[in-house]
This record gives structure tokens, C-alpha cells and sequence, in this order.
């Protein structure tokens, strides 16, 4: 029985598609989502995670995504990654349930997701999937793992990182593969722009990284993922067949639009981040008047909890700088509420060009830590 007691099909005949590739694919089951979707395609894992039994089977999920960086459950987002140039790029930032480190998504990177009972989670046997199915496409192609569950090309570039969700009954371990990913938008967006903050989050661990299309340009996304299915089911004994899935089908997968949706929430994406601090030094300057500044913040749950902007007092009115920072506690550290609510507080300066000059510069200032 694929789904569990509370989604039994009998109940809810609208399950049929997913309990009959289940019963059909017997031992397990190899997946292809239809979406390119970051959040989309996270929650699919999540549901499958949630619901669907795999005390007697195992199932590979591929998938694919449009440009995203996903951080882990235990990261800090503005110590990952390039937040202003992704909201430029129109890159999407995600974070997944499971823990490691930051990695960058486009339509040139192959997802693959491992799912099988707690029992027989092996992160070791699924990269062996991997790279066997790398050399059954090009014989003599140097790919090999690492303790740390890595894929490595040419035994010294990285074309695949690891993380898993391991549950109380089920267990999912994903992985990424560079095929023939934008190598120099990966590498900008995956340097952080935030200067000064002190955390205690899981910081990712930087490598060179190449794609597999370096090395032979027929290893494309398609060839690959086709191997990759051939390869999980020999190893699995399975009858070598890729379902198509559609993780915004409501019907066959009851709740999973809701889990799309709490994945793009701020409170999820920035609010999960662990409790940080901000000490940043910073110059000001207005023509040829300069000064340098200092911000001290501590940030939790991602909402700004204190504050101290300091400034010499002939440049900027001390009451100003207090103000500013009293306006910033309890706001989201991000510079789009900052910008709203130094915007409340201009409207109380003095009307003198000078002062609100330097008010703006200041405040973008502090905008721009963010």
C-alpha cells in the first residue's frame, strides 16, 4: 500500500494515479516532476516524504528547477548568497527542509531525491547510482565520492553536493548535478553581499565546481537523468519506466499547493534564519562632507530586536540616528521594510536639504548591509 492510512485510496478515489503507479512500479518507482518550480518541486518532496509509504519500497524523484539558490534549513541566508543581486537576476531564494549547504539551480543542474525507510537510508549506495550511471555513459570518466557524500570530477571539482531529511519512519537524501549549470551567475550569487555579521547558522563550505559538459558536452541534462533512471533501476531490480508527476496536482496530492506556499513565505524563507548580529563599519559621505558610521543590530527570527546607529554628532544630529534605529526595531531585516520605514521618519526631519541629504545616505547605507 503506497499512500497511508489517513489518504487511503479507497477513501478517496481521486488517489488512483499515484497508488497505481505505486503498485505498478512494485519494489519502487522512478519519478520525473513536471514543474521547474523551486518551491514546487521542494514541497513534491515533502509530500512524498509525508504520505507516502516506504516501509517496502524505495523511489527516485528527478527533477529540474529555473534559477534558484536553495539554502538548508540551518543557513543564513545573507551570509550564503548575493540577495540584491539575485532580486536583480530575478533568481529565486528557497530554503529546504533538510540541512547542508547552500547550492545554486538553474535548467543546466539535475536534482535527484533518494527516498526509503529510515532503516535503509544509504546516502552511500545512492551516489554509487550516481557516478556508475556517469560511466556507463562515458567508460573511464573520473567521478567519485567523497566522505563528505560529494561528487568529484576529475578528483578535484565539485559537480554534486548532499543533504538529507531523515524523519521518524522515512528518509529522503537529495543531491545535486552540475551538467550545464551558468557557472559565473552560480559563483556571484553564491557570494554574500553582507558584510559584518557574527552567526552561529551552518555556513557552507566553498569549492571549485565544474560542469560535466566541461568535460563531454553530450553529458547533457536529458542523457544524464535517462542514465540515471536506467542505472537505480537495475540496481533496484525495477522494470526501467520514468513516471511523469505534477506536484501542483491538487487532487492526487491533497495539500501539496499549501506546502508550495508556506515554502515562499518570508517567515519561512528569512524567519527561520538562526539568531545573528550585525557589526558593520561603514563611511558616509555628502559631496565632500564624509564621516564613518558604525551599526550594531541583533537580528531573530529575522525581525530586527536591537539597534544602534552611531555617527558624529556634527554630521548627523544624534536624535536622528536614535530615531532611526528605535524606527528599525521590530521590522524584518531586509531593505525594502527599511526603506518604508526611514521613509515615516524623514517626514519628521527638519526641512533643511542638508540634513535629509544626509538622512538618505544614511539610510541607504544601512539598506544596503542588508
Amino acid at each position: 500500500m503506497l499512500i497511508r492510512t489517513a489518504l487511503n485510496p479507497c477513501v478517496n478515489p481521486h488517489l488512483r494515479t499515484l497508488t497505481s503507479l505505486a503498485q505498478e512500479g512494485g519494489r519502487g518507482l522512478v519519478l520525473k516532476s513536471l514543474s521547474t518550480d523551486v518551491y514546487e518541486n521542494l514541497a513534491l518532496e515533502d509530500w512524498i516524504h509525508d504520505h507516502v509509504d516506504l516501509q517496502s519500497r524505495t523511489l527516485l524523484l528527478l527533477w529540474k528547477n529555473t534559477p534558484a539558490v536553495v539554502i538548508g534549513r540551518h543557513q543564513n541566508p545573507w551570509q550564503e548568497c548575493n540577495l540584491r543581486l539575485m532580486r536583480d537576476r530575478g533568481v529565486a531564494l528557497a530554503r529546504r527542509r533538510s540541512g547542508g549547504g547552500t547550492v545554486y539551480h538553474d535548467l543546466g543542474n539535475i536534482n535527484m531525491t533518494f527516498f526509503t525507510s529510515r532503516k535503509k537510508y544509504d546516502r552511500v549506495r545512492n551516489l554509487r547510482v550516481v557516478t556508475s550511471a556517469l560511466q556507463q555513459l562515458r567508460p573511464g570518466l573520473d567521478v567519485r565520492a567523497t566522505e563528505r557524500f560529494d561528487i568529484l570530477l576529475n578528483g578535484g571539482y565539485k559537480i554534486s553536493g548532499t543533504a538529507a531529511k531523515l524523519g521518524r519512519v522515512s528518509a529522503y537524501h537529495h543531491c545535486t548535478l552540475l551538467c550545464g549549470s551558468d557557472r559565473s551567475l552560480l559563483s556571484a550569487v553564491l557570494r554574500s553581499s553582507c558584510q559584518g555579521i557574527q552567526s552561529n547558522a551552518t555556513p557552507s563550505v566553498p569549492s571549485p565546481v565544474k560542469n560535466l559538459q566541461d568535460e563531454d558536452p553530450s553529458l547533457d541534462c536529458r542523457a544524464v537523468m535517462d542514465a540515471v533512471a536506467a542505472e537505480y533501476s537495475a540496481q533496484y531490480g525495477l522494470d526501467h519506466r520514468v513516471s511523469d508527476i505534477d506536484p501542483t496536482d491538487e487532487i492526487s496530492l491533497p495539500g501539496i499547493r499549501r506546502m508550495a506556499q508556506d515554502l515562499k513565505t518570508w517567515e519561512w524563507v528569512y524567519g527561520k534564519t538562526p539568531k545573528f548580529s550585525v557589526r558593520s563599519g561603514f563611511e558616509v559621505r555628502d559631496g565632500s562632507s564624509s564621516s564613518s558610521a558604525a551599526l550594531r543590530m541583533g537580528v531573530r527570527n529575522g525581525l530586527i530586536e536591537s539597534c544602534r546607529v552611531e555617527l558624529p554628532a556634527d554630521w548627523l544630529p544624534a536624535a536622528l540616528c536614535d530615531e532611526l534605529a528605535a524606527q528599525l526595531i521590530g521590522g524584518r531585516f531586509c531593505p525594502g521594510e527599511t526603506a518604508v520605514l526611514t521613509a515615516a521618519v524623514l517626514r519628521t526631519c527638519p526641512q533643511g536639504s542638508e540634513i535629509r541629504n544626509k538622512w538618505n545616505i544614511l539610510c541607504d547605507s544601512v539598506a544596503a548591509v542588508m
